[in-house]
């Protein structure tokens, strides 16, 4: 059995907008601080058309928490989309157990949610806090970890989107820790959520 390997802190953000509302279909976002940076952006702009929700934490899917923590809004809540997205924590697990992990949880959530259109997300790069335009050595298990997490996507056919891509050529949208975005890049994360979702959720 794996041995579970935590962070100092834990943490975990759970948040449903409209929760007694049964109009609209509901999009629940899945990731870390990343996640719940683009979350207003992406609420913003899907007024009207979904009902968002947000499960931000810091658990890996390598923790068995991680499925308890979905488990807490998949059996309360029909979600018709969701965008799913993990990989720049738990740096403690090794890119195999990370990728199996992964593979668990994807298929935990087709068996706990299975009328959800679910979207996999790509992770986000890291910077040198001192210096933007260096790329962080993490950044080399970050591309790893999308690379073992893309081919478990394609083999379930699921969407893809590459927010890696979307920010990796762009120091300019980070602030200054280097793991974090500015405005202008969290408004660029959340239109690329929205242009995925309306054109993969269906």
């Amino acid at each position: 059995m794996l041995a579970i390997r935590r962070e100092y802190i834990e943490w975990r953000d759970i948040w449903v907008t409209g929760a007694p509302d049964e109009s609209l279909p509901r999009l629940l976002l899945v990731g870390d601080s990343i996640a719940r940076s683009y979350f207003s952006p992406v609420e913003a702009e899907l007024k009207g058309r979904f009902l968002c929700a947000r499960l931000t934490t810091s658990t890996c899917v390598c923790d068995p928490a991680f499925k308890k923590e979905l488990a807490l809004l998949l059996d309360d809540y029909r979600f018709a989309v969701i965008h799913f997205n993990n990989g720049l924590h738990g740096w403690e697990y090794d890119e195999a157990d990370y990728a199996s992990g992964l593979r668990h949880v994807l298929d935990f959530i087709r068996k706990r949610s299975p009328q959800s259109r679910l979207i996999w997300a790509s992770s986000t790069p890291v910077r040198q806090g001192n210096d933007l335009n260096v790329l962080d050595p993490r950044t080399d298990r970050v591309r790893e970890r999308n690379r073992l997490a893309r081919a478990i996507a394609a083999r379930r056919k699921l969407p893809i989107n590459d927010l890696f891509g979307c920010v990796i050529d762009h120091p300019d949208y980070f602030s200054g820790d280097g793991v974090h975005f500015n405005a202008n890049g969290q408004n660029v994360l959340g239109k690329e959520v929205v242009r995925t979702v309306l054109s993969e959720g269906n």
